[in-house]
């Protein structure tokens, strides 16, 4: 049996042991001590350094009697610990930026007040695993100096930042009654879409003196979907007009053709059997069909580009939102939407008209990752597959590049009207209209940092 292959050169596993070190001892220090703690501390520091030569000054005695107030304080901190049981009322979403409120139920299982306890929520542990650690580079990694890349140090804090889906922050607890349950309410500030997980409560118990405090932990494993951040639209004008639909809207929920019922009326030769009506037959004595009249009705593709060099994209992050606040909006009109994108495969996911909701889109749309920018040609593969019956497009692209334009070409080819949003950094020159110089008002640039006031102005 072989061994599997080691992650890394030995450099770089040894400075991720010592910067997932550092990071387990920063937070307990930071966590365990007040803000007198810290005081106490620093007195410590100012006083050792100052009375080194016990004959000269007199300041050791302050130093002794800081060291000896820390050390009971830590001592007398462990005495009280609680014992506590938590329950939380969850949401079922959550959005980025947007507080998450929930409601806590804590119950104290010892026989005795508690007062002065605080809690912090405890999310899943942010620190990036080996393999991520060496094979992920920071964006702009090369530019740094030598120094930096070679011990990757903001790689490190990166990450940290990339995968910390919330901060929490610490909050005073109301006092917990003896054997008694309290209930109050918080809020987290989800900050990337996709699952949050909530590994349980940290309960801080403190000294007597403030300075120091112990911990207990209760884990509650929980998890909400965060899904992505929405923007206001205005009342945009969709392209498209009604057209024929093969099957009616049963053709976007169930397999094989189907029509719009209307009426019953007396048989015809040549009437399929499949649409006699056999109940008014037996009623009346003679045969009768249901009748079918084909459906018109308007239809979007609404086209998400998941094309990136770059798997942890803000531009990316933008063009989700940007999707989904078009998903939300396109739900108050009578019309079905279709969102297609490429992941590891052709995906499209049809909503309206009784058939999925806006929250299913937007589940959808949480999960949504990067696509290698080598297979983009799948994307217009994919739409035009599907593109017969559709009314008109929204297309939210990541670039204007050669390979885009030939896309959006190619749809102006079929007559299907366009409205076309690229996503661009802060500083990108104006955009060439390209294939839509006959049409530039349907090429809207939105500059990453700018999204909702460029929508909120279309």
């Amino acid at each position: 049996m072989t061994s599997p292959p080691r992650i890394g050169t030995n450099f770089q596993r040894y400075l991720y042991a010592n910067y997932r070190g550092f990071y387990s001892f920063k937070n307990a220090f930071q966590n365990r001590f007040t803000r007198a703690g810290f005081l106490v501390i620093a007195g410590l520091v100012a006083t050792g350094t100052i009375g080194l030569d016990t004959n000269l000054v007199v300041t050791y005695q302050a130093f002794a009697f800081l060291a000896c107030l820390l050390f009971t304080a830590i001592l007398t901190s462990r005495l009280a610990l609680p014992q506590v049981s938590v329950r939380r009322e969850l949401p079922r979403y959550a959005t980025v930026g947007a507080p998450l409120r929930y409601t806590v139920h804590l119950t104290n299982l010892r026989p005795r007040l508690q007062p002065g306890l605080t809690y912090i929520e405890q999310p899943a542990d942010p620190r990036p695993s080996l393999q991520e650690f060496c094979t992920t580079k920071e964006p702009g990694e090369e530019k740094r100096n030598w120094l930096d890349r070679r011990y990757v140090y903001y790689r490190w804090t990166w990450l940290i930042g990339l995968n910390q889906h919330a901060i929490p922050r610490e909050q005073p607890l109301p006092v917990l009654p003896p054997n008694g349950e309290v209930e109050f309410a918080t809020e987290l500030v989800p900050l990337r879409r996709g699952t949050l997980r909530l590994l349980g409560l940290t309960i801080n118990c403190p000294d007597a003196f403030g300075l120091y405090r112990s911990f207990v932990r209760v884990p509650a494993p929980e998890r909400v979907l965060v899904l992505p951040r929405r923007y206001a639209l205005p009342a945009v004008a969709l392209p498209g007009s009604l057209k024929y639909q093969q099957g009616g809207v049963a053709l976007a929920s169930s397999v094989g053709e189907s029509e719009e019922f209307i009426s019953l009326r007396d048989y015809r030769p040549g009437d399929p059997r499949r649409h006699i009506h056999w109940k008014s037959w037996a009623k009346t004595g003679k045969p009768i069909v249901k009748e079918f009249q084909d459906e018109f009705f308007v239809r979007h593709a609404l086209v998400l580009d998941t094309f990136s060099d770059d798997p942890y994209s803000d531009l990316f992050e933008e063009a989700v939102s940007v999707a989904a606040s078009f998903a939300c909006n396109l739900q108050t009109q009578d019309s079905l939407l279709d969102l297609m994108f490429v992941g590891s495969e052709a995906y499209c996911f049809t909503s309206g008209r009784g058939l999925a909701h806006a929250e299913q889109m937007l589940e959808v749309l949480a999960a949504v990752r990067v696509t290698n920018d080598t297979n983009f040609a799948a994307l217009p593969r994919a739409v035009l597959d599907r593109i017969s019956g559709v009314s008109g497009c929204v297309l939210v692209l990541l670039a204007w590049d050669d390979r885009r334009q030939d896309f959006v070409k190619r749809l102006k080819q079929l007559d299907i009207p366009l409205r076309v949003f690229v996503i661009v950094p802060d500083d990108h020159p104006p955009l060439d209209p390209g294939p839509l110089r006959d049409q530039p008002q349907n090429l809207v640039a939105l500059p990453v940092t700018r999204v909702a006031e460029t929508l909120a102005a279309l």
